[in-house]
C-alpha cells in the first residue's frame, strides 16, 4: 500500500456510484431477497444482458494463457462430471427451510461422535502465507442427526473447505502483504447461527459446527502490523466468540447477526490496541492453549507497540461454514463471491473519498485531499485500517460486517489484496477463477478423497490463484498481489461436448 507526502487541497465531488455499491451491498445481507431475486441483476450494465466479457481459456489448456472475449451468456455448465451428483432442489436460505440442501455443500460422511470441542491449532508458518493445521472433527451432541426424518439440515453438513492461496511482492521493492488460512478454526455453537428452538430434532445449544478462517492482510509502512494480523486475529475472533458464546441465550430476529458483528469490531479493536501497546499483546503461535483457557488477553499493562506509528494493515477475512458467509472488511481489500457466474461484492473498499467516509473524516477535523488520487491528509489513500496510530482518529480499525446464506449457485469466494483489484474487475476476477478451477477438474479430476480433502491446499484453487496472481502481473499490478480462492463447490458439474 503506498503512501505520499502532504499536499495542499485541491476541491473534492462526491459521485452517486458508491451509493449503489452499498445498496446492493444491503440487498445481499437480506436472506429473502437473496432467495426471491438475482440479487445483481439490476446492477448490470445493459449490454452484458445478452453477452458477457469474460477471459476466456483454450480447452486443453492449463489456464494461464488468457484472452478477453466477449461471449454470449449462456446458463449451462461447462464440461463433464466430476464426483457423484448431488440432488439439491432450493437454495440455501437464513433459517431451518434449508433442510434438504445439505448435499451440496459436501461430499464427507458426517461425524455424530460426541465428545469435546478441540481447541485452535498452533499455527505452521512459511513467509508471509500462513496454513494451520485442521483441528479434530466436529461432534454432535445429545441426538442422532436426521432424527426427525426428511433431509438432513444444512447445519449438520460436514463442509470441507477447499482452499488455495498465493503471496507475491510483485513488482514493489519490499513484500508487505500476508495471508492466512485456517481450517476448522472453533467450533461454533448452532445457536449462533439460527434462532431456531429445534434442529433435526436436538437442541441447538447442544450441537457445535466447523468453521473455516480465511484472511487477506495488505500492509503499508513495513510488514510488521500485516503479520501481526496474519498471526493474531483468527486467536482473537475465537476469543470473542467464546465470549459471546458464553453470554448467549435466547435470541430473536437477527440478534445472532448482531452479536456476530460485535464480536469482530471487539476483535480488530483489540488487534489494534495491541499493535499500538495499549495493551498487553496476545498469544500468538502457542495461542492455541491459552485460548482454550478462556483468558482475557486483553488485560494487563502496556506493551511495546509491534511496529512504529506509520505503519499498518488491511484487514479482509471470512468465516465460512456450512450455511453462511460471513466477511469483516477493514481497508481497501477485498472480498467478491461469484454466484451462478456473476461477481456479488461482499465488501465495499473503505476509501477517503467515498460518502460517508469523507463525511466521517470531516467530521472529526481531518482532511481529504487529492494528490495522486484522494488521500487522508494526502497520505493514506484508505480510510480504515489496523495500526497507523499518527492518524487516529481519522483512520479507524472498525470492520463492517457481511452475512450471506449459501446457495447451490455459489462457485467460489476470492479474498485478495487491492494489487488484484486495481489492474482487474470483479467480473474478470470471478471469470478466471471459476474457469481456471473447472479447467483443472476437467484435465485432473477429483485426486483425493472427501476425507482428505481440505487438510492442506486445493490444487484446483490453488490452480486459480496462481492464475489470477500471472494476469494480474500481466495486467501492468505494482502492488504486492496477495489472493485466496475458497472452492465453495464440494462437486463438481460439467456438460460434456461429445
Amino acid at each position: 500500500m503506498e503512501e505520499m507526502s502532504p499536499a495542499v487541497a485541491l476541491p473534492f465531488r462526491m459521485g452517486s456510484s458508491l451509493r449503489e455499491d452499498v445498496a446492493r451491498l444491503q440487498l445481499i445481507t437480506d436472506p429473502a431477497a437473496t432467495l426471491l431475486s438475482d440479487p445483481t441483476a439490476d446492477h448490470l450494465p445493459a449490454e452484458q444482458e445478452g453477452a458477457a466479457r469474460v477471459v476466456v481459456m483454450e480447452e486443453g489448456g492449463d489456464g494461464d494463457e488468457l484472452e478477453d472475449r466477449t461471449v454470449p451468456g449462456s446458463e449451462e455448465e461447462d464440461s463433464v462430471s466430476v464426483g457423484p451428483e448431488p440432488s439439491v432442489g432450493s437454495s440455501i436460505s437464513d433459517s431451518s427451510s434449508i433442510a434438504g440442501a445439505a448435499d451440496e455443500f459436501s461430499s464427507a460422511d458426517l461425524s455424530s461422535d460426541t465428545g469435546t470441542p478441540s481447541s485452535v491449532a498452533g499455527p505452521a508458518l512459511t513467509a508471509n502465507v500462513g496454513v494451520l493445521p485442521a483441528v479434530a472433527e466436529p461432534e454432535v451432541q445429545g441426538g442422532r442427526p436426521g432424527a426427525s426424518g426428511g433431509g438432513r439440515s444444512v447445519f449438520l453438513t460436514n463442509y470441507v473447505p477447499l482452499w488455495g492461496c498465493v503471496s507475491i511482492c510483485g513488482r514493489r521493492p519490499e513484500m508487505e502483504d500476508a495471508v492466512v488460512a485456517v481450517p476448522r478454526f472453533f467450533e461454533i455453537p448452532l445457536r449462533m447461527l439460527t434462532n431456531d428452538g429445534v434442529v433435526d430434532g436436538m437442541d441447538p445449544s447442544l450441537i457445535s459446527l466447523p468453521a473455516h478462517f480465511f484472511g487477506v492482510y495488505d500492509g503499508h509502512g513495513g510488514s510488521q502490523v500485516a503479520n501481526y494480523c496474519r498471526d493474531r486475529v483468527h486467536l482473537a475472533l475465537v476469543e470473542e466468540l467464546r465470549n459471546v458464546a458464553e453470554g448467549l441465550g435466547g435470541v430473536s430476529g437477527d440478534a445472532w447477526k448482531k452479536q456476530w458483528e460485535r464480536a469482530f469490531v471487539e476483535c480488530f479493536q483489540k488487534v489494534d490496541d495491541e499493535v499500538g501497546g495499549k495493551v498487553s499483546r496476545g498469544n500468538v503461535g502457542a495461542a492455541a492453549d491459552a485460548s482454550a483457557e478462556g483468558g482475557d488477553l486483553r488485560l494487563g499493562a502496556p506493551s511495546e507497540p509491534v511496529a512504529p506509528e506509520t505503519a499498518g494493515s488491511t484487514a479482509v477475512v471470512a468465516v465460512i461454514y456450512s450455511s453462511h458467509i460471513i466477511v469483516a472488511n477493514c481497508g481497501d481489500s477485498r472480498a467478491v463471491l461469484c454466484r451462478g457466474k456473476r461477481p456479488l461484492p461482499l465488501s465495499v473498499d473503505h476509501k477517503p473519498n467515498r460518502e460517508d467516509e469523507y463525511a466521517r473524516i470531516e467530521a472529526e477535523g481531518g482532511k481529504v485531499i487529492q494528490w495522486n488520487g484522494y488521500r487522508v491528509f494526502g497520505v493514506l489513500a484508505m480510510s480504515r485500517s489496523i495500526g497507523d496510530r499518527y492518524l487516529k482518529p481519522w483512520i479507524i480499525p472498525e470492520p463492517e460486517v457481511t452475512i450471506v446464506p449459501r446457495t447451490k449457485e455459489d462457485d467460489c469466494l476470492v479474498l485478495a489484496s487491492d494489487g488484484l483489484w486495481d489492474v482487474m474487475s470483479n467480473e474478470e476476477v470471478c471469470d478466471v477463477a471459476r474457469r481456471r478451477i473447472l479447467s483443472w477438474h476437467k484435465k485432473h479430476g477429483v485426486t483425493a478423497s472427501p476425507t482428505q480433502r481440505g487438510e492442506e491446499a486445493d490444487p484446483a484453487a490453488q490452480a486459480a490463484a496462481d492464475c489470477l496472481s500471472k494476469h494480474a502481473l500481466r495486467k501492468g499490478s505494482k502492488d504486492n498481489i496477495t489472493i485466496i480462492v475458497v472452492d465453495l463447490k464440494s462437486q463438481r458439474k460439467f456438460k460434456s461436448k461429445t
